[in-house]
């Protein structure tokens, strides 16, 4: 039973694009915190076809406030069981550290299929206004070249949650956060209006306003330049909800075949030491 090459990518852009870009003091990355947060996945739905009968899993995301950045580190499992009744299981631990400027992402992920490293990608990149370089160690030295406009994932989360309170609609950008060995990804963002507080499980984020996203990401064509996802069939999907200071619950991860529902089931606020 094949799993999609995104499989694991997918969820962890999902949650990993969360957070700001503090020296240059971006509107909004004041707002952002510090959490840790567990999710309880399940299959939501598959397609016609499709040999997925179940699936199901855990995420568990934490992001503290080192003052100068913000670090991040997302554990995720997530077993499939086919209509024979064989299962695949995957995990995945992803680390970053992003500096509050916006300008700098180290990252590691370590993927596991069945027990077995299936892949690892490790490196540092650094944006510039011409838009950077990705300098990988693993799963090869070498180096990638970001294009203009290129954000990092933290940086992406604030300027959508904005881009909701000025009710605008559509944010479409390069993005790169180390989940694959290739560079940056086109991104389109579609945002919903913003949402006042809402009464919910969790009193932590009972007064704050949130957004509706969904997020297509497009593998890059060099030859042809950014096309923003244009008419093509984006890679993955995710749908979630962000509240403003960077939490995210009610996701959809949406694989081709079959879709991912994710339920916040825990969650806990970090002191902020700066």
């Amino acid at each position: 039973m094949p799993l999609r090459r995104r499989l694991i990518a997918a969820a962890l852009t999902a949650l990993i694009a969360a957070a700001p870009a503090g020296f240059a003091a971006e509107p909004g990355a004041e707002a952002m915190v510090g959490h840790r947060a567990a999710y309880r996945l399940s299959l939501d739905r598959v397609r016609e076809n499709s040999d997925i009968a179940r699936a199901e899993g855990a995420m568990l995301y934490e992001v503290v406030d080192s003052c100068d950045g913000w670090a991040t580190r997302q554990r995720f499992q997530l077993r499939l069981t086919d209509r024979d009744g064989q299962e695949v299981e995957t995990t995945s631990d992803y680390s970053t550290f992003e500096t509050k400027d916006g300008r700098t992402l180290r990252f590691t992920l370590t993927q596991t299929s069945q027990g077995a490293v299936s892949q690892r990608i490790a490196g540092e990149a650094e944006v510039t206004p011409e838009g950077g370089r990705v300098r990988y160690t693993a799963p090869e030295a070498k180096e990638e070249t970001l294009p203009r406009g290129t954000l990092l994932p933290m940086l992406h989360t604030i300027r959508a949650l904005a881009a909701a309170r000025a009710n605008t609609r559509l944010l479409v950008v390069p993005l790169f956060d180390g989940t694959s060995a290739d560079g940056a990804q086109d991104s389109t963002t579609v945002i919903s209006a913003w949402q006042a507080p809402q009464a919910g499980r969790f009193p932590e984020l009972a007064q704050l306003g949130s957004a509706r996203m969904r997020v297509a990401f497009f593998d890059r064509n060099p030859a042809q330049g950014s096309n923003g996802g244009g008419a093509s069939a984006p890679d993955y999907e995710v749908g979630l909800r962000y509240y403003a200071n960077g939490v995210a619950d009610e996701l959809k991860m949406e694989f081709g075949d079959f879709t991912v529902d994710g339920k916040l089931q825990e969650l806990s606020m970090l002191p902020n030491p700066c």
